[in-house]
């Protein structure tokens, strides 16, 4: 049976256009037939004016169900608009980082050809990340609906006026505080906007959701960390007239008027990304970030286990019994009195 790679680039770029030309040769080389969208397989085309081996045209030649992998070439902004396509195919993504960071990417462009040989060989493995449910209400009525890999970021719209909000978690109304805006995000989301907001990292093997206010103006507005089974919400206060925008993964927008309403629920429909290394969250953390880690020296070996002998027992001494009072005169025997020195010659 045929095996197919979708692969997913950022055309407008020519080093995106130059992996994807790579990208193809190298999986025609080791077995694969290569799947390209159309747009992006005439972008490449036009830019080397031939192509030395056959590509299929998904939606044409083959459907979205018959891929196997998709191979994205790109940031983590392309790896978001690859989750859009995918998401419901159940259709896993492996990231090959062209940015900056690449925090969802697994591979950079120097290992793109270990990369093909590894797909060719099947030695990855598939790991399931949580997405979240957005639905926005205004005046009682559901006005959107859409979901995110990492993030539902509620912000100001205007930049001179911040929003007022009030924060709601399991239909309880926690605290009300003016910001820029407030981050519902996933653990996936938590190394994205919800850090830059000043959040926590979660790994992501942690189920829970997160809560992040950006600027807030309050005592008690810390990020939260709730869990993955809690409904999340944030309202708009009518206190001013400042209007909100809610972006999901910065792809997906939609008007907040004074009044709306933001609800945030586990979905449940994840996204699915390949994995190449078996390499920690903490070592992805320190490989991306570029953390210091001078100085560690790492576990002390295991020694033999050390025995120890019985427990001394130390005996309390028993206590001496309390010395005789002495005894007033024409009670007994009296002590002999004491010589009178001016008796003595």
């Amino acid at each position: 049976m045929s095996r197919r790679v979708l692969i997913l680039a950022h055309t407008g770029r020519e080093e995106s256009l130059k992996a994807a030309w790579e990208a193809c040769a190298q999986l025609h080389g080791s077995g694969l037939i290569p799947v390209m969208q159309k747009t992006e397989l005439g972008d490449m085309v036009r830019f080397f004016g031939r192509l030395d081996h056959p590509v299929e045209v998904l939606h044409d030649h083959v459907k979205l169900p018959d891929v196997e992998l998709v191979m994205v070439l790109g940031g983590d902004g392309t790896i978001l608009r690859a989750a859009e396509l995918v998401r419901e195919v159940d259709v896993p993504l492996l990231g090959v980082n062209l940015g900056h960071v690449g925090f969802l990417a697994e591979s950079e462009r120097a290992d793109l050809a270990q990369t093909v040989e590894w797909i060719a060989s099947r030695e990855y493995t598939v790991e399931e990340r949580m997405t979240i449910d957005v639905q926005v209400w205004v005046r009682g009525q559901k006005i959107w609906h859409t979901w995110a890999l990492n993030e539902a970021a509620i912000e100001k719209g205007n930049r001179e006026r911040m929003l007022e909000v009030v924060t709601e978690v399991d239909e309880r109304p926690l605290t009300s505080f003016g910001c820029d805006g407030v981050v519902l995000a996933t653990p996936t989301g938590s190394t994205a906007y919800a850090f830059s907001a000043g959040g926590p990292v979660v790994w992501p093997e942690v189920e829970a959701l997160l809560i992040v206010p950006i600027s807030a103006h309050a005592l008690f507005a810390k990020p939260l960390v709730v869990s993955p089974r809690s409904r999340l919400a944030v309202e708009i206060l009518n206190r001013t007239d400042a209007q909100g925008v809610l972006w999901c993964d910065g792809r997906r927008s939609v008007d907040l008027p004074p009044g709306a309403r933001v609800e945030v629920t586990r979905s449940a429909t994840p996204v699915r990304l390949a994995r190449t290394h078996q390499t920690p969250f903490s070592g992805r953390l320190v490989r991306k970030f570029e953390l210091p880690i001078q100085g560690w020296r790492g576990p002390m070996p295991q020694a033999e286990a050390i025995h120890t002998g019985p427990v001394p027992i130390i005996r309390t001494p028993r206590p001496m019994p309390p010395l005789p009072s002495p005894r007033h005169a024409g009670h007994g025997d009296a002590p002999d009195p004491s010589p009178d020195p001016s008796t003595e010659k």
